[in-house]
Protein backbone atom coordinates (compact mmCIF):
# COMPACT_ATOMS: atom_id res chain seq x y z
CA UNK A 1 0.00 0.00 0.00
CA UNK A 2 1.56 3.36 -1.11
CA UNK A 3 1.35 5.62 1.74
CA UNK A 4 1.29 9.62 0.76
CA UNK A 5 1.93 12.57 3.09
CA UNK A 6 1.33 16.18 1.53
CA UNK A 7 3.05 19.13 3.34
CA UNK A 8 3.45 22.90 2.87
CA UNK A 9 -0.42 24.26 3.12
CA UNK A 10 -0.99 27.55 5.29
CA UNK A 11 -2.22 30.77 5.40
CA UNK A 12 -1.01 33.34 2.61
CA UNK A 13 -2.49 36.58 1.85
CA UNK A 14 -3.69 36.97 -1.88
CA UNK A 15 -0.51 37.60 -4.50
CA UNK A 16 1.50 35.55 -2.52
CA UNK A 17 3.06 31.77 -3.35
CA UNK A 18 2.73 28.42 -1.88
CA UNK A 19 5.00 25.19 -2.50
CA UNK A 20 2.91 21.67 -1.65
CA UNK A 21 4.82 18.87 -1.22
CA UNK A 22 3.65 15.20 -1.67
CA UNK A 23 5.79 12.18 -0.43
CA UNK A 24 5.58 8.70 -1.25
CA UNK A 25 6.03 5.38 0.38
CA UNK A 26 6.89 3.90 -2.90
CA UNK A 27 7.11 4.91 -6.61
CA UNK A 28 3.50 6.12 -8.22
CA UNK A 29 3.96 6.24 -11.48
CA UNK A 30 1.98 9.74 -11.85
CA UNK A 31 0.79 11.78 -9.44
CA UNK A 32 -1.99 14.45 -9.77
CA UNK A 33 -3.25 17.07 -7.15
CA UNK A 34 -6.78 17.37 -6.28
CA UNK A 35 -8.43 20.41 -4.22
CA UNK A 36 -11.88 20.73 -2.61
CA UNK A 37 -13.25 24.08 -1.41
CA UNK A 38 -16.29 23.67 1.39
CA UNK A 39 -19.26 22.54 -0.35
CA UNK A 40 -17.72 21.75 -3.47
CA UNK A 41 -16.61 18.72 -5.63
CA UNK A 42 -13.05 17.54 -5.36
CA UNK A 43 -11.51 18.97 -8.43
CA UNK A 44 -8.58 17.96 -10.81
CA UNK A 45 -5.75 20.64 -10.11
CA UNK A 46 -1.99 19.44 -11.74
CA UNK A 47 -0.02 15.95 -12.36
CA UNK A 48 2.69 14.77 -13.71
CA UNK A 49 3.87 11.28 -14.30
CA UNK A 50 7.04 9.25 -14.07
CA UNK A 51 7.98 10.73 -17.85
CA UNK A 52 7.76 14.60 -16.56
CA UNK A 53 4.88 14.89 -18.26
CA UNK A 54 2.77 17.50 -16.80
CA UNK A 55 -0.37 18.56 -17.02
CA UNK A 56 -2.67 21.81 -15.31
CA UNK A 57 -5.99 22.73 -15.11
CA UNK A 58 -7.04 25.63 -16.82
CA UNK A 59 -8.32 26.88 -13.58
CA UNK A 60 -4.49 26.91 -12.36
CA UNK A 61 -2.68 27.68 -15.77
CA UNK A 62 -0.15 29.78 -15.70
CA UNK A 63 -0.05 30.12 -12.31
CA UNK A 64 0.66 26.93 -10.86
CA UNK A 65 3.26 24.47 -11.84
CA UNK A 66 3.60 21.03 -10.71
CA UNK A 67 6.87 18.85 -10.94
CA UNK A 68 8.34 15.50 -9.50
CA UNK A 69 11.99 14.18 -8.05
CA UNK A 70 11.52 10.35 -9.20
CA UNK A 71 14.86 10.08 -6.97
CA UNK A 72 13.15 11.04 -3.77
CA UNK A 73 9.69 10.05 -4.92
CA UNK A 74 8.26 13.41 -4.18
CA UNK A 75 5.94 15.74 -6.29
CA UNK A 76 5.80 19.49 -5.98
CA UNK A 77 3.29 21.87 -6.93
CA UNK A 78 4.25 25.45 -6.83
CA UNK A 79 1.61 27.87 -6.41
CA UNK A 80 1.96 31.55 -7.31
CA UNK A 81 -0.52 34.44 -7.57
CA UNK A 82 -3.10 32.83 -5.13
CA UNK A 83 -6.29 33.97 -5.05
CA UNK A 84 -9.00 33.72 -2.08
CA UNK A 85 -10.30 31.29 -4.76
CA UNK A 86 -7.50 28.76 -4.56
CA UNK A 87 -8.53 28.14 -0.82
CA UNK A 88 -9.19 24.51 -0.64
CA UNK A 89 -7.93 21.58 0.95
CA UNK A 90 -5.26 19.90 -1.19
CA UNK A 91 -4.65 16.30 -1.83
CA UNK A 92 -2.27 14.21 -4.04
CA UNK A 93 -3.32 11.32 -5.57
CA UNK A 94 -0.75 8.55 -6.73
CA UNK A 95 -1.62 6.04 -9.61
CA UNK A 96 0.57 3.31 -11.26
CA UNK A 97 0.00 3.89 -14.39
CA UNK A 98 2.08 6.76 -16.41
CA UNK A 99 -1.37 7.79 -17.96
CA UNK A 100 -2.02 11.11 -16.86
CA UNK A 101 -6.10 11.47 -16.16
CA UNK A 102 -7.68 13.63 -13.77
CA UNK A 103 -10.89 11.73 -12.41
CA UNK A 104 -10.57 10.99 -8.74
CA UNK A 105 -11.31 7.57 -9.67
CA UNK A 106 -8.46 7.02 -11.75
CA UNK A 107 -6.23 7.15 -8.47
CA UNK A 108 -6.46 4.39 -5.71
CA UNK A 109 -3.74 6.14 -3.35
CA UNK A 110 -4.63 9.17 -1.43
CA UNK A 111 -2.99 11.79 1.15
CA UNK A 112 -4.94 12.89 3.79
CA UNK A 113 -4.69 16.83 2.51
CA UNK A 114 -2.97 19.50 3.46
CA UNK A 115 -5.34 23.02 4.13
CA UNK A 116 -4.68 25.88 1.86
CA UNK A 117 -6.23 29.91 3.12
CA UNK A 118 -5.77 32.68 1.12
CA UNK A 119 -6.66 35.89 2.28
CA UNK A 120 -8.04 39.37 0.83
Amino acid sequence: QVQLVESGGGLVQAGGSLRLSCAASERTFTTAWFRQAPGKEREFVAAVNWHGFTYLSDAVKGRFTVSRDNARNTAFLQMNTLTTQDTAVYYCAGRTSAEVVHSTTGYKYWGQGTQVTVSS
